[in-house]
């Protein structure tokens, strides 16, 4: 998308210079999207050029050969990538096409919530198949396009193909935050407390509904409104990453994108320490429209959340930028993960969230 050629992004700021990455457009002889639909790919990358705009941060966007970003004055930059691919991250019968490029940004911005980082430009590679309606392509950009436009967000660049099988859609984020104060997933101590935003297992809990499910209709959307809101339209917590960063209050933080279980353990095992949730305190979501809440084990195994997991040795209040945050539990000195019940008896915590090429979908 940067230009015709299909190359995408060298990022330029602060006298460093970071070279352009090739987006492969070369196997497929340039020819980016066919679909026997009016838009060529030349057209298509004209069309996002005209919808994308541009922003303080891009000098240079959509039309060269690779984007030209101005990062401000002693910050460090931060560059994250995520995959939105058909039949893994969603279904084109189960999920609206406006939505799909929502949840594709989100994936992208909660990687900087989590680091405390603000978002600066963003960058999308798009391989469609041949047989693809137009029609997908131009509502799945308005979806992706109005959430940018939620944080003022550009799209800089990027890159287009044809796409062997199923949609493929590799969204690039780029941040920034004050030099030295990014939050990592290393700095949590022995003895801090762990905290969670919002609400846990609400979107594992509407697709286990979805895959148990005939076609959805409206009525099942009115009838499950708590969790399938939070499968649909995630929220990326990026004001109260920042609040945290600016606070001094996050030691280690995380984004809930593969479920609770297995992303602790990535802050334990990249901390040293081991962990100890109370099973009663994780807040989850609602099944439904009454008072009855989610499995305990989709908010513990569930994923897609995109809430922020951090730990901390202050006490932090019941809201950080007007949302929720929970105690969960403590880091302790010994290795690995306990869950501890009602009853107080503690059970050791195996992951068991998301992970690629492990069978679990």
């Amino acid at each position: 998308m940067a230009c015709p050629s299909g190359q995408i992004t060298a990022v330029r700021g602060a006298g460093a210079h970071y070279p352009a990455a090739s987006a492969g457009t070369r196997g497929l002889g340039n020819r980016g999207i066919v679909m026997g639909m009016p838009l060529s790919e030349k057209k298509l990358i004209q069309q996002i050029r005209r919808m994308a705009g541009g922003g303080e941060s891009v000098r240079t966007g959509i039309g060269d050969d690779c984007a030209v970003l101005r990062v401000p004055p002693g910050h460090d930059l931060l560059v994250t990538t995520d995959f939105t691919i058909e039949k893994v991250h969603f279904r084109r019968d189960w999920h609206r096409p406006e939505l799909v490029g929502q949840r594709c940004l989100t994936r992208g911005l909660s990687d900087i919530a989590a680091m405390g980082g603000k978002p600066q430009a963003a960058f999308l590679s798009l391989a469609v198949p041949s047989d693809l309606p137009q029609t997908w392509v131009d509502r799945f950009l308005k979806g992706l396009l109005e959430l940018a436009e939620e944080f003022k967000l550009p799209l800089a660049g990027g890159d287009t193909a044809q796409s062997a099988g199923g949609i493929q859609a590799d969204i690039v984020l780029v941040g920034s935050v004050p030099r030295g104060k990014a939050v990592l997933r290393s700095g949590a101590k022995p003895g801090e407390r762990i905290y969670v935003t919002g609400e846990l297992g609400g979107s594992a809990a509407a697709l286990a509904r979805l895959r148990q499910s005939k076609p959805v209709r409206a009525e099942y959307f009115r009838r499950f409104p708590g969790y399938f809101s939070g499968h649909y339209r995630p929220q990326a917590r990026v004001a109260v990453g920042q609040r945290l960063r600016q606070r001094g209050v996050a030691s280690a933080m995380i984004d809930l994108s593969d479920g609770l279980s297995t992303d602790l353990e990535h802050i334990c095992q990249e901390s040293h320490v081991g962990a100890e949730i109370e099973a009663e305190a994780i807040p989850r979501a609602q099944a439904g429209g009454g008072k009855k809440r989610v499995a305990l084990e989709f908010a513990l195994h569930g994923g897609d959340d995109y809430e922020l997991l951090f730990t901390s040795a202050a006490a932090v209040p019941a809201q950080v930028a007007g949302v929720r945050v929970t105690r969960i539990g403590r880091t302790t000195r010994s290795t690995g993960m306990r869950l501890v019940g009602a009853d107080g008896r503690a059970q050791p915590l195996l992951a068991g969230g998301w992970e690629h090429f492990k069978g679990n979908g």
